[in-house]
């Protein structure tokens, strides 16, 4: 295409663009569109359909040509090109309608309807057809007959064309919504309106709710109209959910969970044992194809159902339809109350558990909880039995802190128990063995992932859920509120082409998170990095991470080797747990390698003590060693309610003891003017008077002389005493900082250091 050429093809669309964003109704402008459109791609005749209100057909509203003077109107489906874009939603460009191999190739059963040749003398050869799509909805399709100068258009052409096509969607999608896809009986029975309609998608859009949720907590629109109206529109048979059926698990477990749940299918098995798929959208003919090609069977027979109800079926805890409405925990167990008889007078204690896993109040109780610890942004949730007749107690640990949220009565807990098995894929049956398994969560369209274990307690079974987050972002590391001094210090550690770096510190001290915010750091084209982690709990482009699989002999011992045979820059092993994996480090730290990883002990100096005890050589590792940072997580003060004082005389002189009376004053404040904040609690903090957690730090640098003192296996003590005469801040000195800054307090401080 010439220069010319594609300035006025540019000027046309501009054209185009212009008179859709500036007209009022699509109708006032049908003729330019016409006109401009066929310019643009050099096309002979255009024809403009819209869905009928039975949303089966396509109606032509606007057409080239004198010889059809009255509407076309072709039904879904590939018995013609235009019913077949109109169902499956994808644009199309056909050289030949009359070349069956070319059609056959697009879609088995797809067709040309020549009807219309033959009634109006008109022969057609070429043809684009492209879908007017709002979101997932196909609301008309836009068709384009024959090249003017007798050859075929071309894949620009096409992209053009559906370009317009979207455009026309967006600006004018309630003049094609005479028919809202599988939804319009619902407005046909006066259940729902447009506006609603419009308000409930956006929202849906906006929060990743299924929009059947508006539609029953918003408008009141029973399961059962949702059910008829997506039969009725799809002509085949609804199904819901019932946790007692479960899904067909030989095929579910050659497939991917999250391959189906995006896909929004899952197969089940009949009682006759043949294969039922329940799909959200069985008219889309890609899809089901698809399926019937994974599970190797052409007899298949499709149901529909909504998304949330496949993803409850995949083992989503679907929690969004559940927080539309207020009400609390207590609230629910008092509905179970309700429903619940005497069983005092039992004399087995397993008849006591008269609830059912499966019981809706059950189901919503559990599905209330998970939301609530979500919500408080905790990390663990403990459903622990009490002692014979006593409530059993749900905690949960906010901050690293665990308080008591909610009461269970004793008659309660199995069914809960059973429940949470259910949906982590455990043994209901077995409450005599330890058990763990894990279950996926999607909330504001996030997901998550929690892992369970059950340990049989003499009271019954208790349940641990720990909430992470699934595959998430890498936190900058600007964001590590780090001491000025150690960020510069660590931003000089990183220029090290090769070496061994470690971040230390207990469980959930955020040792993870700060791995991977130093490697956000030197994660660059020019470097390649290789992760050996047990689980990948952070996930960055430009990282090649491994999830260590111990019951098949992937450790992190065998990871390292094969990274070694990988050509990696850098490379992050989880956890040093033993000699050889710690072995395995040092030397490809020495032979050219920079390496991150972790260990669970208390102090910097510490650390070095712990791997040279493991058996590490100390003049290879003091050779290798670049720095080490300890750390934890200390509870910070509420923003919005913490309230500043001026600390009196002895609580100042108890933080200069902390911090060191020699080194106080070079952090440049007056002791006689310290002014301090203390907790006082409100809405947001929940009362507390904290909200959140932030790092304390200390970092042992590998100078020369820390370096010597390693080579000579020198005790913590004197190992101690030299970083600090080097520089290094210790937990507790960061923490003081951290306190004058106004970030947390002394009673927090205490709760995590040693000193």
């Amino acid at each position: 295409m010439s220069d010319g050429e594609t300035i006025q093809q540019n000027a046309i669309l501009n054209n185009l663009y212009n008179q859709i964003q500036d007209a009022e109704t699509l109708e006032s402008i049908l003729y330019g569109l016409e006109r401009d459109i066929l310019h643009l791609v050099q096309g002979e005749r255009l024809t403009m359909y819209r869905k009928d209100s039975s949303g089966q057909n396509i109606i032509s509203f606007y057409h080239s040509g004198a010889d059809v003077s009255d509407p076309i109107t072709v039904p879904l489906g590939p018995s013609s090109i235009a019913g077949f874009v109109a169902l499956n939603g994808e644009p199309l460009l056909i050289r030949d309608v009359y070349n069956t191999d070319e059609l056959a190739e697009i879609h088995p059963s797809l067709a040309f309807e020549y009807s219309y040749d033959e009634t109006t003398g008109y022969i057609t050869q070429s043809m684009i057809v492209v879908p007017i799509k709002h979101e997932q909805t196909v609301l008309g399709v836009i068709q384009i007959i024959n090249h003017k100068q007798g050859g075929t258009f071309t894949e620009q052409d096409v992209i053009h064309c559906y370009a317009i096509s979207q455009l026309v969607a967006k600006k004018f999608k309630w003049e094609f919504k005479t028919n809202l896809g599988p939804y319009q009986e619902l407005v046909n029975k006066e259940l729902l309106t447009l506006d609603q309609f419009e308000d409930f998608e956006r929202e849906s859009a906006e929060s990743g709710v299924p929009i059947t949720v508006y539609f029953r907590r918003k408008a009141n629109i029973e399961d059962q109209d949702i059910a008829s109206s997506l039969q009725n529109y799809y002509g085949v048979p609804y199904m819901g959910y019932d946790p007692e059926i479960p899904p067909e698990e030989d095929i579910l477990k050659n497939l991917n969970r999250n391959y189906l749940a995006s896909n929004n299918w899952v197969p089940f098995r009949s009682a006759k044992g043949s294969l039922v798929i329940l799909i959200d959208n069985p008219n889309d003919i890609d899809r089901t194809m698809e399926v019937q090609q994974l599970v190797n069977d052409m007899d298949v027979d499709f149901k529909v159902g909504t998304r949330e109800t496949i993803l409850r079926y995949l083992g989503y805890v679907f929690p969004e339809d559940e927080d539309m409405e207020e009400v609390s925990l207590d609230d629910i167990v008092g509905q179970i109350d309700n429903k619940i008889v005497d069983a005092s007078s039992s004399g087995d204690d397993d008849d006591k558990n008269l609830l059912d896993e499966n019981q809706p109040a059950i189901i919503r109780l559990v599905n209330h909880i998970i939301i609530e610890a979500i919500e408080l942004d905790a990390s663990d949730i403990h459903i622990e039995p009490g002692i014979g007749k006593l409530d059993s107690t749900v905690r949960m640990r906010v901050d690293g802190q665990c308080s008591v949220r909610l009461k269970i009565p004793a008659t309660h807990i199995r069914a809960v128990v059973s429940r949470i098995k259910v949906l982590s894929k455990l043994d209901i049956t077995e409450r005599r063995l330890p058990q763990d398994g894990k279950m996926a969560v999607r909330m504001d369209d996030q997901p998550l992932e929690l892992r369970i274990a059950t340990v049989p307690t003499v009271q019954g079974e208790s349940v641990v859920m720990r909430i992470l987050a699934s595959a998430g972002k890498a936190l900058p590391m600007d964001k590590l509120n780090l001491h000025p001094e150690i960020f510069e210090k660590i931003e000089h550690c990183l220029e090290h082409p090769h070496g061994i770096m470690l971040v230390v510190g207990p469980t959930g001290s955020g040792k993870t998170t700060t791995l991977h915010a130093l490697l956000g750091k030197i994660n660059t084209e020019e470097r390649k990095i290789l992760t050996a982690e047990d689980p990948v709990e952070i996930t960055q482009p430009g990282l090649q991470q491994v999830q260590m699989m111990p019951r098949i002999g992937l450790t992190f011992a065998t990871a390292m080797r094969a990274f070694l045979r990988a050509d990696p820059d850098v490379i992050l092993i989880g956890e040093m747990r033993d000699e050889e994996t710690a072995s395995i480090g040092v030397e490809a730290s020495l032979t050219g390698h920079l390496v991150f990883s972790t260990l669970h002990t208390n102090s910097a100096p510490e650390t070095v003590i712990r791997l040279l005890d493991i058996g590490l050589d100390p003049i290879n590792f003091a050779d290798a060693f670049i720095g080490v940072l300890a750390q934890r997580l200390v509870r910070t003060l509420c923003g919005a309610c913490k309230e500043p004082y001026t600390a009196p005389k002895e609580e100042v002189d108890k933080l200069i003891h902390f911090y060191g009376d020699e080194q106080f004053d070079e952090m440049g404040y007056d002791r006689n003017e310290i002014i301090l904040y203390k907790p006082v609690g409100c809405e947001k903090c929940t009362d507390t008077g904290y909200k959140g957690r932030t790092g304390i730090h200390e970092l042992m640098v590998g100078t020369g002389e820390v370096k010597r003192l390693i080579s000579k296996t020198a005790p913590v003590p004197e190992l101690k005493a030299k970083a600090i005469e080097e520089g290094m801040r210790t937990l507790m000195q960061d923490g003081i900082w951290k306190i004058l800054r106004g970030e947390t307090d002394i009673i927090q401080l205490r709760k995590v250091t040693v000193e």
